[in-house]
């Protein structure tokens, strides 16, 4: 999955102490999409390439240290240009610590874009020189990174598995997915989101594993669950455009073992769940 990246490890211990050096790379997003080197679609750019924009420490790779362009205006720079992240991560078959680096860095970069004013009094927010927060000087209110948890669901039926599809956005398979509303428990979550979906009740649900996903901001906790009683699928045509009933052999996975859903995919496939 995206984050097994091992033995190269990610830290994102927040530091003050770090200054940009101009080889250090810098993560610079516009629009959702990411700035990459125009050769390869891989390297991102340095310190160096950047002149009066406003850079915040992230995190290190390997004890590399790598940057935020905070900037919210569109960057042109000779040789780079911007890339949705999804389509480089379909290129990928395994886990890269760029690519995990740069889901990473898109979480953090929503955050900060959307800290920059208390959400209780209004005032123009400092980043604490201790943490990673934001504070706000006026009343003091102090805003932690956000993270949403949301489920992805293997139901299961004897050698068969829900499959699906999104309607729009996400072209490959996938399994029902949804997040977890105030209040409500994951197990909840679970069999609200299936009958949401798909129009069937559950049982025997049992947690798998979890995955940091940091372009949607989340965190997603795997399970898988049994149906219980009738299997008809009711499928929510507004959110679905496929959902299906299918055998482990005629599963299709999707292009690249990055994300929890595939595995859970793949475990049905082989016979291990």
């Amino acid at each position: 999955m995206i984050q097994d990246i091992y033995p190269h490890k990610l830290d994102n211990q927040y530091s003050s102490a770090r200054a940009p050096q101009d080889d250090d790379k810098v993560f610079c997003f516009y629009n959702g999409e990411l700035l990459l080197k125009e050769e390869n679609g891989f390297d991102l750019p340095q310190v160096k390439d950047f002149e009066e924009e406003e850079l915040q420490y992230l995190f290190s790779i390997d004890e590399e240290p790598y940057y935020l362009a905070k900037g919210s205006e569109e960057m042109e720079k000779e040789g780079f240009s911007y890339t949705n992240i999804r389509s480089f991560t379909d290129r990928i078959k395994n886990a890269d610590p760029i690519v995990y680096g740069s889901f990473t860095a898109k979480h953090l970069m929503d955050w900060y874009r959307d800290n920059q004013f208390c959400g209780r009094c209004g005032h123009k927010m400092n980043h604490s020189d201790r943490e990673r927060a934001m504070v706000c000087p006026d009343c003091g209110y102090t805003s932690y990174p956000r993270i949403m948890p949301a489920v992805i669901v293997g139901v299961t039926k004897g050698d068969e598995i829900l499959i699906t599809k999104y309607r729009t956005g996400f072209r490959h398979h996938a399994l029902i997915a949804g997040f977890t509303e105030i209040g409500e428990t994951l197990e909840e979550t679970v069999a609200r989101e299936v009958m949401e979906e798909a129009g069937v009740k559950v049982k025997n649900i049992r947690y798998y594993k979890s995955q940091p996903w940091g372009t949607a901001n989340d965190i997603l906790i795997g399970y898988y669950c049994d149906v219980d009683g009738d299997p008809t699928i009711h499928m929510d045509d507004n959110e679905l455009g496929y959902a299906e009933w299918t055998k482990r052999e005629d599963i299709i996975l999707q292009p690249n073992r990055l994300s929890l859903t595939n595995e859970m995919m793949m475990m049905f496939k082989e016979g291990k769940i």
